[in-house]
């Protein structure tokens, strides 16, 4: 599913949020989880990930959140889990390429295995995990066959 338009959502600072669908950070996404075996439990729920760009978020210092789809929502919509990537523009876009997966990592390890509009804590989710996960993105990739 691909959708160019901006979507409006309300001022910050004087200007205008809009969000839009990120596809290039969705291929990230995909190949990180098809690469490090520790988000394997994201392999097959792949379409229930959304990967979006904001652009003049009011946020200070975020580089990027996860959003759920909250339990009673799930149930309210008669549908399983789902979660949403938001990249901030502002922030995200300068970053290194490295950088960029590692923001990727972070978020993608917020959304736990049972997938049921949770998430893992910063206790989970820190910088030497990630960095962990980082390092073994790279090394599988530097010794892919193909």
């Amino acid at each position: 599913m691909v959708f160019r338009r901006r979507i409006t959502k309300r001022k910050s600072g004087g200007k205008t949020i809009s969000y839009e669908f990120a596809d290039d950070i969705r291929a990230k996404v995909v190949d990180v989880v098809q690469t490090i075996p520790e988000l394997d439990h994201l392999k097959f729920r792949l379409d229930s990930i959304s990967c979006i760009r904001s652009y003049y978020s009011g946020s200070r210092g975020t580089i990027a959140r996860c959003h759920a789809l909250s339990k009673v929502m799930q149930i309210s919509l008669n549908r399983d889990g789902y979660y949403v990537l938001e990249f901030i523009h502002e922030r995200y876009d300068n970053l290194s390429e490295d950088d960029k997966f590692r923001t990727i990592i972070h978020e993608l390890m917020h959304v736990p295995k049972a997938f049921g509009g949770g998430f893992k804590h910063h206790d989970w989710v820190n910088e030497k995990n990630v960095e962990l996960f980082f390092k073994k993105y790279k090394s599988l990739k530097n010794n892919s066959w193909f």
